[in-house]
């Protein structure tokens, strides 16, 4: 969809002033992240019948940053300590490895780690919370529902419309996205906002058409059957929670969103298109080839009346190139001549990890972290030169996304207590832990355990439990 015209759409019709010109920017970060910007992959050339178009090898580095910061930041390591019992089983399930209750149920932990990839090429994402099948007065207001279902979206900064920010906090906001509604093209907006501490939550529907000059036409719709306008969940916290890359942005415009982890990286990011496609090419054209004279081929007289000539070794046909005669071939004196084209590639090789290195530099994860020597990719736990930097850098992204979980239990265990009757304390203490097994490897940390155990500084159950998961 495009998300700058209904943009302008709202700023017209409700009288915000969102800047849609940043949402430019995150469309070219997405184009970047899928590995295809029109303006650097797409390479034109002259020939004599005409101009044609070849597309530049890309190595798509930006979307394979974007999984490494979201495996490193969310995987299946990630844990939440959660202080009351009660509330902790309902999350997290009673078992040690939290592999139930309603966060299982929503898919949280994956859902969580493809949304940081989402936030980090697009800037900024947001886990914003509904509820399904949800008792609501006449006037609004949201009432005790058992039967009501919890549900989380998990919206890219291209999904994001910010109304108010309060001291870099988004405290109002517009979620977009779009969907099919009678096999008709849809957008679907939710406006959370504040007035006089009364929090209220609109829906609202827009049938997307096209006009006479092929820009998009929106139509507001009526709601879906069973679906509310207007809810207003007196005293609940935020139901939505943003998060962004812990870069500070340099880039004007766009307040409340942040911007890609590669924003600052993207010449580094051409460099190794551009490495990577010379690489290919010099394989491409490294073949052996075989200059000949004419007199050497099979000549055939085609269809045309214009004779044909066949190459001696028809199963290798693109080795062979006709020279003009014997006095024009590369040494004059044989009637054929081999060439073996240089590939280069140990000049190739340096030239790719070189930028590779400076790329991974420039988006925080340290000078080596793509590494390729004798065959193999070192990987966090192999390489010292620069983990320190990556270790900065990891601590320093922890902060905004646990700032983030943080902020969704709330709003979830809000709506488990007050709206759903379950026995769950909102106010409980609520901690992260992270993975840090980028720093110290899992094997590593095991077999300190064990020495620390059987030197008696820990008791020896701490060993098997971390061993076997006991």
């Amino acid at each position: 969809m495009n998300v700058a015209a209904f943009i302008e759409y709202l700023n017209k019709t409700k009288r915000l002033q969102i800047d849609a010109s940043y949402y430019a920017k995150i469309e070219k970060w997405r184009q970047w992240w899928q590995g295809y910007v029109p303006s650097v992959h797409n390479i034109k050339i002259t020939r004599e019948d005409g101009e044609h178009k070849r597309r530049r090898a890309s190595l798509r580095m930006p979307k394979r940053v974007c999984e490494d910061w979201a495996n490193l930041l969310l995987n299946d390591k990630t844990t939440f300590q959660i202080g009351d019992a009660a509330t902790a089983a309902y999350l997290l399930g009673s078992d040690e490895q939290q592999t139930g209750g309603l966060l299982r149920q929503l898919h949280f932990w994956e859902n969580a780690n493809k949304l940081v990839e989402q936030a980090y090429w697009s800037g900024t994402g947001a886990f914003v919370m509904s509820v399904e099948n949800l008792t609501v007065d006449a006037s609004g207001n949201a009432l005790p529902s058992p039967q009501g279902r919890i549900r989380l979206d998990y919206d890219p900064a291209c999904c994001i419309l910010p109304i108010s920010v309060e001291r870099g906090i988004v405290t109002e906001a517009a979620f977009v996205s779009e969907c099919l509604i009678d096999g008709r093209p849809c957008a679907y907006l939710q406006t959370h906002t504040v007035r006089d501490g009364s929090r209220t939550i609109t829906n609202e529907w827009f049938e997307i058409g096209q006009g006479q000059d092929g820009a998009p036409v929106f139509t507001p719709r009526k709601a879906p059957v069973g679906t509310v306008t207007e809810l207003q969940p007196e005293g609940s916290p935020p139901w939505f929670s943003l998060f962004s890359p812990a870069a500070e942005k340099n880039i004007d415009g766009g307040t409340g969103l942040g911007m890609a982890v590669f924003a600052e990286a993207l010449d580094a990011a051409q460099g190794v298109d551009l490495a990577f496609d010379n690489y290919r090419q010099d394989l491409y054209l490294g073949g052996k080839k075989i200059f000949y004279d004419r007199s050497l081929c099979k000549v055939v007289i085609g269809a045309d009346g214009q004779p044909h000539y066949i190459p001696p070794d028809d199963m290798s046909a693109q080795q062979f190139f006709s020279l003009p005669g014997k006095e024009a071939s590369l040494d004059a004196a044989p009637e054929w001549h081999e060439y073996n084209p240089d590939l280069r590639t140990e000049d190739n090789h340096r030239a790719v990890q070189d930028m590779l290195d400076l790329f991974s530099f420039k988006c925080g994860l340290g000078c080596h972290r793509y590494s390729f020597e004798l065959g193999k990719v070192a990987t966090a736990t192999e390489y010292t030169g620069s983990r320190q930097d990556l270790v900065q850098s990891a601590n320093k992204n922890q902060i905004p996304i646990e700032t983030a979980l943080i902020g969704i239990l709330r709003a979830i265990l809000w709506a488990a207590k007050n709206l759903l009757g379950a026995p769950v304390d909102p106010e409980t203490s609520i901690s992260v832990n992270w993975d840090d097994s980028y720093i110290v490897s899992e094997q590593e940390r095991t077999n300190q355990l064990r020495e620390d155990a059987i030197a008696g500084l820990v008791p020896r159950c701490r060993y098997l439990a971390a061993r076997y998961g006991l």
